[in-house]
């Protein structure tokens, strides 16, 4: 008898064992379906979209001491062997007219030497529009880690806002996004804080506080739900507002000094929150407190 139950107890111990083995604890992964496809690097984890060729997000955690990169640039651009369908390749990018745009950058990935090869696995890239690779999203990488710097450890989701009328590029057709998102928290005390940024896939000179959102207006923008684990008082309060008062943007270079202050509670006009029915930011500014024009705020 007693060496059924034992045997009972440790066939539990396996099931749970394998249960907990297949359950992402990490905070900064989001909510997802069974059946989506998670895959673990070094580095980062991402979820791939087959359809579109190219992660739906990617996610990981940013450290101080990760920011230090220890090792440079690969530069080789390699397709994903975990992705078992086959990820995009150098063909689909080669005369396409768009950068290989990073989602988790080389430059938060160089603190190992694994780390920074899987970095450019094609799996971690999407199209963009160079002049935007190049100028506004890296500011916001640059953004990213100063606040990883600033604030010792952060957690961040990036990835592109998928759309119906999306063009594609490739014989992989790999869709090129009208716009990316970039969600980062930073969870621990003394103020726990949170601020998103969706940026159009274009050129562009304005500063990166411009593009600040909530993380409810990308998750409203996306369908996506970020940071299931934390509780929910913690996340209804981090997610639901900004204020980019709280962030460090005194060693961020691109930051401009002279445009006025935004927050939730501003009195300058900002660009609305809102999103257009083709899943595009709405242009249109606006100076109530919600942040939202007139239209949005129906």
């Amino acid at each position: 008898m007693l060496k059924k139950v034992f045997f009972l107890f440790l066939s539990l111990i396996i099931v749970l064992t394998g249960f907990a083995q297949q359950t992402h604890t990490n905070i900064e992964i989001p909510a997802h379906q069974a059946n989506e496809t998670l895959i673990s690097h070094a580095g980062y984890t991402l979820s791939y979209n087959e359809k579109y060729e190219q992660a739906n997000w990617v996610a990981y955690e940013l450290t101080s001491e990760e920011t230090n990169s220890l090792y440079n640039r690969t530069n080789q651009f390699l397709v994903d062997p975990k992705i078992t369908t086959g990820s995009a390749d150098n063909s689909d990018y080669a005369g396409s007219g768009y950068d290989r745009g990073h989602l988790a950058p080389a430059g938060d990935m160089g603190w190992s030497e694994q780390s920074m090869i899987e970095s450019f696995y094609y799996s971690n890239m999407s199209p963009q529009v160079p002049s935007f690779n190049r100028g506004i999203w890296k500011n916001a990488e640059s953004f990213t880690r100063e606040a990883a710097i600033t604030n010792h450890v952060i957690y961040v989701v990036t990835g592109p806002v998928f759309t119906s009328d999306m063009t594609t590029i490739g014989h992989n057709k790999v869709a090129v996004p009208q716009s990316y998102f970039k969600v980062i928290l930073d969870n621990s005390e003394p103020e726990l804080k949170a601020i998103a940024f969706v940026i159009t896939n274009e050129a562009s000179q304005l500063p990166l506080q411009h593009f600040a959102v909530s993380i409810d207006d990308v998750e409203h923008l996306t369908g996506l739900d970020f940071f299931p684990l934390l509780t929910d008082s913690v996340e209804s309060k981090l997610e639901s507002k900004f204020d980019i008062n709280l962030w460090s943007w005194q060693n961020y270079s691109h930051s401009n000094k002279s445009t006025s202050s935004k927050t939730n509670s501003s009195s300058s006009s900002v660009q609305c929150t809102g999103t257009t029915k083709k899943g595009e930011r709405c242009k249109r500014m606006t100076k109530d407190p919600s942040g939202k024009c007139a239209q949005h705020q129906n």
